[in-house]
């Protein structure tokens, strides 16, 4: 783990300062909109935008990279970035804000796509499940660690949008001035969606279903808990228990995983984090209440993301995983666009409790819909399953696949001292 960090401390200290600032925008957005007046169906829109431009990145990114190179990139994203976010407390309008999201999705994924192609040619094969460990641990600190920040500064003022822009253009001092060769950009051949449909319902629909979680919950968090009448400390420490329960849960789940039909692992863990929205639609006025719903919730979501992947592979060839999945990431994309703009109408008409009865019923819906498919077709032989390979939904597809392939040489390894 020691020669991982030494080998790759730049990337990961850049990663972390990209995370913390990213992360305190959605927040920091979300009380300040709520300070200028905007209503809920605006923001909803507002942070909508940022998974558009995300979806868009993702598509775009690779072609920029080939074109230009990954320096130029990086760079030239970065600055867009940091422009944006210290735009947010002039240009203080619903469109502008709405603008400047959507820049802020494609940038953002653009500058993912660059930075975990670095991290991966900067890995060895002995060491690469170790440092994308290291990289996922780094992505979820940074948006815990973020929610902190907001507690530092007046959000009706103009500083607390200076601290991201500033995280922001730090981030991309150690990654540039690192001595890491620029790595070589090879781009997956992608199933169509129809194919990726076929393959697995369950994974395409729990995709599209989890898009709408996530994005409430990574967009509209902060939203709610202004619209709740909680403090600032109070949001600050309501978001972060999304990532807390993300966190605890994910390796816990990815070795059931590996162990059980996925589609009744998926069915109880969307249930479970369907009752916790319930609780949170209940009982949202108890704050410790509150959080033990985000905990529940950001600790069904999160894993879901990877179980439904691991799913999906459960019926395709090694060498068409990387394509499915790449599909899969765009359905679910499509699903976090739509997600926040539901999830803003339903506040607005029924209030802060809409929030989380709108999560509580996609997860219900997925829950349900993985019990319908287990009468569907018989369950893959566990001792077949694809490796689980934990992945965050912030991952571009770069990530997703170095997870896989990770997962599949630690798999043989265990299979051959097995044989042994």
């Amino acid at each position: 783990m020691s020669q991982v960090f030494k080998s790759a401390w730049a990337l990961l200290l850049g990663m972390l300062l990209l995370m913390i600032g990213n992360g305190f925008q959605g927040t920091l957005l979300g009380v300040r909109g709520e300070i200028e007046g905007f209503s809920t169906f605006e923001m909803s829109i507002i942070m909508s935008a940022y998974f558009a431009g995300f979806l868009g990145g993702s598509r775009m990114a690779p072609e920029m990279i080939r074109r230009v190179g990954h320096v130029r990139v990086f760079a030239a994203l970065g600055s867009f970035i940091s422009a944006v976010l210290i735009l947010f407390p002039v240009l203080t309008d619903p469109v502008s804000w709405t603008i400047g999201r959507l820049i802020l999705g494609f940038c953002f994924s653009g500058v993912y796509v660059t930075a975990e192609s670095w991290l991966n040619n900067a890995a060895s094969n002995e060491n690469r499940g170790q440092a994308l460990s290291l990289y996922m641990v780094t992505q979820t600190l940074g948006i815990i660690a973020a929610q902190g920040l907001l507690l530092t500064a007046d959000p009706s003022g103009f500083v607390l949008f200076v601290i991201p822009s500033v995280l922001v253009s730090i981030s991309f001092a150690p990654i540039l001035l690192s001595i890491s060769p620029t790595p070589a950009f090879e781009t997956t051949k992608r199933m169509t969606l129809r194919e990726v449909m076929t393959v697995s319902p369950l994974g395409s629909v729990g995709m599209f279903l989890l898009g709408g979680v996530f994005a409430a919950q990574y967009g509209m968090a902060a939203v709610y808990g202004s619209m709740a009448g909680l403090g600032l400390a109070q949001i600050s420490m309501f978001v972060a228990a999304f990532y807390v329960g993300a966190t605890a849960a994910q390796f816990p789940l990815g070795w059931l995983s590996d162990r059980m039909d996925r589609r009744r692992l998926i069915m109880i863990t969307a249930l479970i984090g369907g009752l916790g929205a319930f609780v949170g639609m209940v009982v949202g006025t108890a704050f410790p209440l509150l959080v033990l719903a985000a905990v529940l919730v950001g600790g069904a979501a999160n894993p879901l993301y990877s179980l439904l992947m691991a799913y999906t592979n459960d019926f395709l060839e090694h060498d068409e995983m990387a394509a499915a999945s790449a599909g899969m990431m765009f359905i679910n994309g499509v699903g976090a666009i739509f997600g926040p703009i539901i999830v803003g109408l339903i506040m607005e008409t029924f209030g802060p409790p809409g929030y989380f009865g709108m999560i509580c019923f996609l997860l219900m819906l997925l829950s349900a819909y993985a019990l319908y498919r287990m009468t569907q077709r018989p369950a893959p032989n566990v001792e077949n399953n694809a490796p689980y390979a934990p992945v965050m939904p912030t991952s571009t597809s770069v990530a997703v696949e170095v997870a896989q392939e990770v997962s599949f040489e630690a798999q043989e390894e265990d299979d051959t001292d097995t044989a042994q």
